[in-house]
């Protein structure tokens, strides 16, 4: 048998030499190598459009807060749809701003079959366009009190206001929603309107559930442009969750899981890519990120004092959400990404 060969021994010089070797540059020299060992990549499948809703017609509304973003009516929105499905945006999602004309305590106009978030479902739908439409279910842009539920004295009444939602969400699936996105944080919604909704034939309904949902300060500019930020009164900490708080997220979305969510949402999401980053780790289920208003807001303003690079601020935080674990993400950016991404900006 021959003999082992002896290895000479590895000095700090040697070891040196073998480090040369690796060099993580390499695959980051051009842009062909760069894309090959690309680990998340952002496509047109990944975005959710949000869009807001007013009276008129051939109404275009700017939002101050939001640059670049309206309020359309209902004969717009069928414009925007159109528009979302020709650049392959898989899905929007409709806002309303209620006239203060219409809000009481009881957010009652939620209920109405013929509001404005239900007649542009039918309007939208009425066209055949290959599109999901997203719903929200909450009562803040219908009540007076600018609260997601109802009130007494200054206490949020849990399980009447799910009793509320419930029949806020059977309008809207009768209006044409594809999917119910509860984002009213009260405890036991999503099971109640599961069961609401499948007594009544709409088993195939989805529902997004807001399951991670902060008490946030980047909420600001939406609460504008649905018009609930004048007629807050206080605040919504007692039902919304404690930005301190990742393993409450995790027990909120997994009842929101147990009760019958087919897909689950932190919102915001920059703030808390951590809690996305558990969610999906946690319970490997659809996760998706709301990019919110304050945080579209911030990347705009930078970008347009020059301050930052407003296209690529934009692209580098919707990956960042990717990376963390979305499947999806909700942003008033969709347009304009699903327009670069498409070679068209």
């Amino acid at each position: 048998m021959a003999p082992t060969p002896q290895l000479p021994p590895i000095t700090s010089d040697h070891m040196d030499s073998l480090l040369a070797g690796t060099r993580l540059r390499r695959n980051r020299r051009t842009d062909w190598s760069r894309r090959l060992v690309r680990e998340n990549v952002l496509t047109v499948d990944d975005l959710i459009w949000p869009i807001f809703l007013v009276d008129g017609e051939k109404v275009r509304q700017p939002v101050p807060s939001m640059p670049d973003v309206v309020r359309v009516s209902v004969d717009e929105a069928v414009r925007e749809a159109e528009r979302a499905t020709r650049l392959g945006i898989p899905a929007l999602a409709l806002f309303p701003y209620t006239d203060p004309d219409l809000r009481d305590d009881m957010g009652t106009e939620a209920l109405n079959s013929e509001n404005l978030t239900c007649r542009a479902l039918r309007a939208i739908k009425a066209e055949g366009f290959n599109i999901g439409l997203m719903t929200d279910v909450a009562l803040d842009p219908y009540t007076s009190h600018g609260h997601d539920g109802l009130m007494n004295g200054e206490t949020i009444l849990n399980d009447e206001t799910v009793d509320q939602l419930c029949r806020q969400a059977l309008v809207q699936a009768d209006a044409g929603a594809d999917v119910i996105a509860p984002s009213d944080m009260m405890d036991g919604r999503i099971a109640a309107i599961r069961q609401s909704l499948d007594a009544l034939g709409f088993r195939e309904t989805q529902i997004m559930a807001y399951s991670a949902k902060y008490a946030s300060a980047f909420y600001g500019p939406f609460r504008d442009a649905v018009g609930s930020s004048g007629t807050l009164i206080g605040d919504k900490r007692t039902y919304q969750m404690d930005p301190a708080n990742t393993d409450e997220a995790l027990r909120e979305t997994e009842l929101d899981i147990a009760e019958g969510a087919d897909m689950v949402m932190v919102k915001p999401g920059m703030p808390y890519l951590d809690i996305l980053r558990r969610i999906k780790d946690t319970y490997q289920v659809p996760t998706y990120a709301y990019q919110v208003s304050g945080e579209y807001a911030m990347i705009k303003a930078a970008g347009t004092n020059g301050w930052l690079d407003e296209e690529r601020a934009m692209l580098e935080s919707l990956l960042a959400f990717k990376r963390a674990g979305a499947n999806g993400v909700l942003t008033y950016f969709a347009p304009r990404i699903a327009e670069f991404l498409a070679g068209e900006k």
